[in-house]
């Protein structure tokens, strides 16, 4: 697999749970929360969605051959914006898996999106890098 490819998947996989539009080759839009997607032909599993008119659906699975778009209402979480941030308090410390959605610092603090996990004063003093990080990125 290319790196292209790769970043394309990671990109996508960023995308589940959250949020998403579609417009199909026809024009139509549905909203909902990405359950799932197939790797190799698109198709896509969309959770408490609605079509345009507002009616509610409680899964919906569509074709990868007629998405024309997917959009994305919220931005995503920047994992490499803040594991640049922790690299300057903790330096040679951090590892970003972001096909995982994961820092971890000093192999001991694991962060994600969600939140901090660990004890300690380091795990403390992620959890104080990581919440003005949230707090500067989303307001």
């Amino acid at each position: 697999m290319s790196t292209a490819e790769r970043r394309f998947f990671t990109e996508f996989s960023s995308l589940l749970d959250k949020r998403i539009t579609i417009v199909t080759t026809d024009g139509k839009k549905l909203e909902g929360v990405l359950l799932g997607f197939h790797p190799d032909t698109l198709s896509i599993c969309l959770g408490d969605a609605r079509d345009e008119r507002g009616t509610p659906m409680h899964r919906v699975f569509i074709s990868g051959g007629i998405l024309a778009q997917i959009r994305v209402a919220e931005k995503p979480f920047d994992l490499r914006g803040l594991a640049a941030r922790l690299e300057k308090v903790f330096p040679t410390m951090v590892r970003l898996y972001e096909d995982k959605g994961i820092i971890m610092v000093m192999d001991r603090v694991k962060v994600t999106e969600e939140g901090v996990e660990g004890t300690g004063p380091a795990a403390e003093r992620v959890k104080k890098i990581y919440e003005q990080f949230v707090k500067e990125t989303r307001g």
